[in-house]
């Protein structure tokens, strides 16, 4: 199976700036109140390993249809993806406060060990399913074709993503407002949409 360092590298940056505004953040910044940071972690980087696969699972299986298909598809997935982060970024704010609140009451405060493990891992399995990172991890199988470097890639950005949120997540936040990562991440999708669809009408290589 092939792999590429830059597609992975690509991937990386795409799907980093795309999870760190998103809901499963804050969700980790929460947890990790609660719980010890790098059982948190453990959790949260495994919920986002099966995540991750399955994404990729049903990135490539739908990467076996013609390929204009796939790329109009996938041009369409990053280009409403970019416009609903963008659109979002104004009450990204408020919404930190709304996921903080709602997360602060899911799993026992005492829990420990492996118990903490396991509540870290329900909690963001359940609330990633769906999630724009696993759709646009989707999407980077269906534009570059190669399941193994977008896995390493997306799996290594949530991994990042949520290790920021365990450590540092309290300490970026007061720093780096959501809404402004939002619109980066938007910026970032309406790019690659573009350029999918520059590939698509043959001005640039694909």
């Amino acid at each position: 199976m092939e792999f590429t360092l830059a597609v992975a590298a690509v991937v990386f940056a795409t799907i980093f700036v795309v999870e760190l505004p998103d809901k499963t953040f804050i969700a980790t910044l929460v947890l990790a109140t609660r719980f010890r940071p790098l059982l948190v972690w453990v959790g949260v980087t495994a919920a986002f390993l099966v995540q991750t696969l399955v994404a990729v699972l049903v990135g490539g299986v739908l990467a076996q249809l013609p390929r204009t298909p796939v790329q109009v598809v996938a041009a369409l997935m990053f280009l409403v993806g970019g416009v609903i982060l963008i659109k979002g970024a104004g009450s990204a704010d408020e919404e930190e406060k709304e996921t903080e609140e709602e997360f602060s009451h899911k799993g026992a405060a005492t829990a420990t060990g492996l118990k903490a493990v396991g509540t870290s891992f329900l909690v963001l399995f359940l609330a990633e399913w769906g999630d724009l990172s696993q759709l646009f991890t989707a999407s980077m199988v269906l534009r570059y074709q190669e399941p193994l470097s977008v896995f390493v890639g997306a799996f290594a950005a949530l991994a990042a993503v949520s290790a920021l949120g365990a450590l540092l997540g309290r300490a970026l936040l007061t720093r780096i407002h959501l809404s402004t990562i939002r619109r980066v991440g938007g910026g970032v999708c309406l790019l690659i949409a573009l350029l999918t669809v520059l590939e698509i009408a043959g001005v640039i290589g694909g």
